[in-house]
């Protein structure tokens, strides 16, 4: 099978618009990417829930427990997986493989299904479900499907709000609690899922939750520096620490602003062009579901560090640098998408999707 980096172009240009993206991405890279999903939305087994059980009553299958996200080994993969159709579908409407993917979403995203879902989540006992990593996906659902001038996807949207709406609820009553970020390279970290919040909380405008968001994530990180990034990464981390805080920064500093504070955070980024700075993550064992992680990692780093050069001034001395050691990563990442090992398979295409349709970038609003 041909590695998905053999597919797409070796361009790290930040392509914001969705025809440029759309030209860039191929309906055969985009369908390689849809069937990665396709073949997991719908997979009951092997699964992994992580939830407490106040009954027998709760020993139940997973398609009985959360029958929307039931599929993809855990409910975050689930739901990002559906996100990943969404997002492909609506930059290539008229592929083959939209037609499957639209059947799987209607399936899926019924009122009903939604109303479990939400009953579930709203259950005594899961106040931490999904905290924050998968209800930061479930929000990025909701803001693809508002975004789409779609009959069924207006549906599918009014059917997931009550659900969104809980789970936006459930982070907003958190965040004042929250007195220290969660600095961790996988799905507790505080950066990555402020990331994904922040814009689906601009992209709705919810100024409530923006204005609570930017808040928090200056009182949080605003001072740090000196971010050890030599000690990445840990050996199952699929995030990183430090070029996450990065990349959720320059969502709400002015260019100047996160420039200075850039140099203070991440001193020693070279200026000279080299991407020798920032080694790739080693995948020893992709059979190995923590392991493989590390394959997720060279994915996130690639947008993050697209990300931090979004958000600095065009002349930065250290674009060069960001951008060299960006294609290495999209490179290494990229050419590990390849669904031979279900440990990966069932996640890593939402990864190399959120990667080469450039989601997580776009213009920024000046510094409030």
């Amino acid at each position: 099978m041909r590695p998905l980096s053999a597919l797409i172009a070796g361009s790290i240009l930040l392509l914001i618009s969705r025809q440029a993206v759309a030209d860039t991405l191929s309906t055969e890279t985009a369908t390689r990417l849809a069937d990665l999903a396709l073949a997991c939305v719908d997979k009951e087994y092997p699964n992994k829930i992580a939830h407490v059980m106040d009954s027998d009553a709760d020993a139940q299958a997973p398609r009985e427990l959360t029958p929307a996200f039931f599929g993809c080994y855990d409910w975050h993969s689930a739901v990002h997986g559906h996100w990943l159709l969404v997002r492909l579908i609506r930059l290539h409407p008229e592929a083959p493989f939209a037609v499957r993917a639209r059947e799987a979403l209607a399936k899926n995203l019924t009122a009903e299904h939604l109303a479990t879902e939400a009953t579930y989540l709203g259950r005594r006992g899961r106040e931490t479900f999904e905290r924050p990593y998968g209800l930061a996906w479930l929000l990025a659902l909701a803001r693809e499907l508002r975004e789409w001038d779609d009959p069924q996807a207006r549906a599918w949207e009014a059917a997931l709000a009550p659900l969104a709406h809980a789970a936006a609820a459930r982070i907003a009553g958190w965040l004042p609690k929250l007195a220290y970020p969660i600095r961790e390279g996988e799905h507790n970290q505080t950066a990555f899922a402020f990331g994904l919040i922040l814009d689906w909380a601009r992209g709705t405008r919810d100024r409530g939750m923006e204005d609570l968001l930017v808040a928090r994530t200056r009182a949080l990180y605003a001072a740090d520096r000196d971010c050890p990034i030599g000690y990445e990464p840990s050996g199952q981390d699929f995030l990183s620490p430090c070029l996450a805080e990065a990349d959720l920064m320059r969502r709400v500093l002015a260019p100047a602003e996160f420039a200075a504070w850039l140099k203070t955070f991440l001193p020693r980024i070279p200026r000279n062009g080299s991407a020798d700075w920032l080694p790739i993550g080693l995948v020893t064992d992709r059979t190995d579901g923590k392991l493989v992680h590390l394959d997720g990692l060279n994915l996130s780093r690639a947008w993050m560090l697209e990300g931090i050069v979004s958000g600095l001034p065009e002349k930065d001395s250290r674009i060069p640098a960001l951008r060299a050691a960006a294609m290495r990563h999209r490179s290494a990442g990229l050419s590990a998408v390849t669904g031979d090992n279900y440990a990966g398979g069932h996640w890593l295409g939402t990864f190399a999707t959120y990667l080469v349709t450039a989601r997580g970038i776009a213009p920024r609003p000046a510094s409030r």
